[in-house]
């Protein structure tokens, strides 16, 4: 991360998300216009900006999506599979990755929190036989590329039998922190005390590497199955009074989750950014005359307990990057709808946007017919640009930009990346 989700298990996230999107409200919402775009003129932001660009790209490691290729690899094969990846940024000229070293409540570091992750082994805490995090992060800046650790908060399995993790792991010694849903484990978000637990493990990363930034995708309350319930009622019996609903009680913990990692970041490396990769509808404007003219039928805010938009205006984090993973026209959530609603939304903050790019749709068969075109892509950076509040573009996922199947990334090389750039800051 979308939703259509990336992470994961990206194309059958995808195709169920397009679905939730078609099946969203009918009704078109009346509400006020949408901002035209703001032109500047020669040494104004949009020049500055062709000078600094975010141009990142994700890498998942979550069920082996990017890297590790498959798990159980030699060290020397894992690595060699990395470098060709990053040699592939710098190629793209890009200046950032979004590496997954965290993405089920393990680790691709030696934690002194959470287990190895299964999926450079195969085997939940067997040590790989070196740091990949400290090879990636060396790597990475021989490139001139920086390297953002990305974090799962509170998923720990893609399965729902808590006997099948490692015996010493966090979730087998408090089972009363888990919860099943939708055939996968949780971490319970409403639970202070998993709250905090989480945040340490992610701060190890922060204290111990140099990393550039910490990097949270679009899972936080779980996206919704049809027939099935999180169950929480114990923790909202404890700790939900005083809220008017539970889900009023839900986007406060996730709140208090991103405020309080943000302060904990810079308190450690006040230089290291704090950038979040939601689904890209906040709420549709049926639901909230603040929202984007979409009739999505996700809406992080309704339901996953995930209020963006309200970290960007208190500006808890560095910077947003919303998974516009959509075409333009597309009628349900229209990409030249979302990005200027994204742009107004950062406009007056100090919160950067970059936008998410779906490039793994682009030359699948199974999409529709602006995915086919290899100028889809392009053209949103075109879009883009017309809007000095957007920052860059960074693209699911490294596979991807690696095998560019239509020439898609090679299009949008040519046309917007003329030579390598800096990241702004």
């Amino acid at each position: 991360m979308g939703r259509m989700t990336r992470r994961g298990f990206t194309v059958a996230a995808a195709g169920m998300m397009s679905a939730m999107l078609a099946s969203g409200e009918a009704g078109a919402a009346a509400g006020r216009s949408w901002p035209a775009p703001r032109t500047t003129g020669a040494g104004g932001p949009a020049e500055r900006r062709r000078k600094r660009e975010f141009r990142g790209m994700w890498i998942a490691t979550v069920v082996n999506v990017d890297w590790p290729s498959k798990p159980g690899l030699s060290p020397d094969r894992q690595r060699e599979e990395l470098i060709t990846l990053l040699d592939t940024a710098a190629d793209r000229r890009l200046n950032a990755v979004m590496l997954q070293i965290r993405p089920t409540a393990d680790a691709f570091w030696p934690s002194p929190f959470e287990p190895w992750s299964e999926y450079l082994t195969g085997t939940q805490g067997r040590y790989p036989g070196w740091d990949p995090l400290a090879f990636a992060v060396r790597e990475a800046h021989r490139r001139r590329i920086e390297l953002h650790g990305w974090f799962n908060p509170y998923r720990i399995a893609n399965h729902p039998d808590p006997g099948r993790l490692v015996a010493t792991h966090p979730a087998r010694i408090h089972p009363e922190w888990v919860v099943p849903y939708g055939g996968k484990l949780y971490y319970n978000p409403g639970l202070p005390e998993v709250r905090r637990f989480v945040q340490d493990a992610m701060l190890d990363a922060v204290s111990r590497y140099d990393l550039d930034g910490v990097h949270f995708d679009d899972y936080f309350y779980p996206y919704p199955v049809a027939g099935q319930r999180f169950d929480d009622d114990t923790a909202y019996a404890r700790y939900g009074s005083g809220f008017p609903d539970r889900a009023a009680w839900r986007r406060d913990n996730i709140d208090l989750l991103v405020r309080e990692m943000g302060q904990r970041i810079k308190r450690r490396k006040r230089h290291v950014q704090f950038g979040i990769s939601p689904f890209a509808v906040w709420r549709n404007r049926s639901s909230d005359p603040l929202g984007s003219d979409t009739r999505a039928g996700v809406q992080t805010y309704d339901d996953l307990g995930a209020d963006t938009r309200k970290w960007v205006v208190e500006e808890w984090i560095d910077y947003i990057v919303p998974q516009v993973y959509w075409h333009i026209g597309f009628a349900a959530a229209d990409y030249a709808k979302l990005v200027p609603w994204w742009a107004e939304t950062v406009r007056d903050t100090d919160v950067q946007l970059y936008v998410g790019e779906a490039l793994y749709r682009a030359g699948d068969p199974a999409q529709p017919a602006p995915w086919q075109d290899p100028a889809e892509l392009s053209r949103h950076l075109t879009l883009c640009r017309e809007y000095p509040e957007v920052l860059g573009n960074v693209y699911f996922s490294a596979k991807q930009v690696v095998a560019d199947p239509i020439g898609a990334m090679a299009r949008v090389v040519k046309d917007h990346y003329p030579a390598r750039v800096r990241p702004p800051h």
